[in-house]
């Protein structure tokens, strides 16, 4: 029976990579780097998970001398500290929204006393900013298990947050579902077990989603229905908590069959 449901973050509840950027390059012109990060080159350095790695791959990459090299890599902490705080601001602002379905189908969830968890490779202070100016102050008591990145010894697309989140909330990975945004993500929560919907964005169109058993635009709205495949698949206008557990008792039914 289901028990949780598992969200990553970034790019899974919003898509908050272009407010990411942003900061970044508000952060730049905070500290007077001379660099800007384009649509195309953030793209490429999503491939490297969490903040600070982000910044110090580009720093390897620059071609500066060896002394100057240094003193940028000791800039990393305070660049990201900056970084984190813009983001947050923007965040308050308004200037990043929930995907579609996603507060409906969370809602549902805690109506139905389903557990929550998070999964991200993000800062907790990146979590409670979006939680807070999305679904109240109070919205991160939601969530039973918040497992990031700087908790566990591998990143995704290695098994070990969502394996995190398992063990705290003392569940198999067949009680769960994970939603996540990533091919990273999805190999991640494919490895640990659970059924896992692919949630893509822009920021990977194209890219391969296997091991998810799902793949949606978005979760879908009353108002906002899926699109036809995608409905045909969920076998509705949107992905409900009924929908979501007859499609993963019908994936475990198939497991069973070929053990």
């Amino acid at each position: 029976m289901l028990r949780a449901l598992v969200f990553d973050v970034d790019g899974t509840l919003a898509d908050t990579e272009e407010a990411h950027r942003s900061a970044y390059n508000a952060a730049f012109i905070e500290h007077q780097l001379p660099w800007y990060w384009t649509h195309h080159r953030y793209a490429a350095l999503l491939a490297v998970r969490g903040g600070q790695d982000r910044l110090r791959h580009y720093i390897r990459g620059l071609r500066v001398g060896g002394k100057e090299r240094t003193r940028l890599l000791n800039l990393v902490p305070a660049l990201h500290r900056s970084k984190t705080r813009l983001y947050a601001e923007y965040v308050a602002a308004g200037r990043v929204q929930l995907r579609p379905g996603v507060a409906r189908l969370i809602g549902e969830a805690r109506a139905a006393g389903l557990e929550l968890a998070l999964v991200s490779s993000t800062t907790p202070a990146n979590i409670d900013a979006l939680l807070t100016a999305n679904l109240g102050a109070d919205s991160r008591q939601w969530f039973r298990v918040i497992a990031t990145g700087e908790q566990v010894a591998r990143y995704k697309p290695a098994p070990d947050v969502f394996r995190l989140a398992l063990e705290c909330l003392q569940r198999r990975p067949t009680d769960c579902v994970a939603f996540e945004d990533t091919p990273a993500g999805v190999a991640a929560a494919s490895a640990a077990g659970l059924y896992t919907i692919g949630l893509p964005t822009a920021w990977n169109a194209g890219q391969s989603m296997r091991g998810a058993q799902l793949v949606l635009e978005h979760l879908g709205e009353p108002g906002a229905p899926l699109a036809r495949p995608a409905a045909s698949q969920v076998g509705a206008d949107y992905l409900g908590l009924l929908s979501l557990a007859r499609l993963q008792q019908a994936w475990l039914k198939r497991r069973l069959a070929t053990c």
